[in-house]
């Protein structure tokens, strides 16, 4: 089983190539945008269930939430 840092770092990387991906298309395919925008979710909320768990085991979690 892979590291959750591991795995953030995946998710992390999946975003950055998304992103410079979305940046460097002139003419976006509406069809691929669908899925890249889908992809990107999912990395993203994978990267901060992470980076509030790491929070939370630091103590600087906000109580309450964001």
């Amino acid at each position: 089983m892979p590291k959750k840092s591991d795995l953030y770092l995946k998710n992390y990387r999946k975003l950055k190539e998304i992103a410079e991906t979305m940046r460097d298309t002139d003419e976006p395919d509406i069809d691929q945008l669908v899925v890249m925008v889908a992809e990107a979710t999912k990395a993203y909320k994978n990267c901060q269930v992470r980076i509030d768990a790491v929070e939370k085991t630091l103590g600087l979690a906000e109580e309450g939430g964001r």
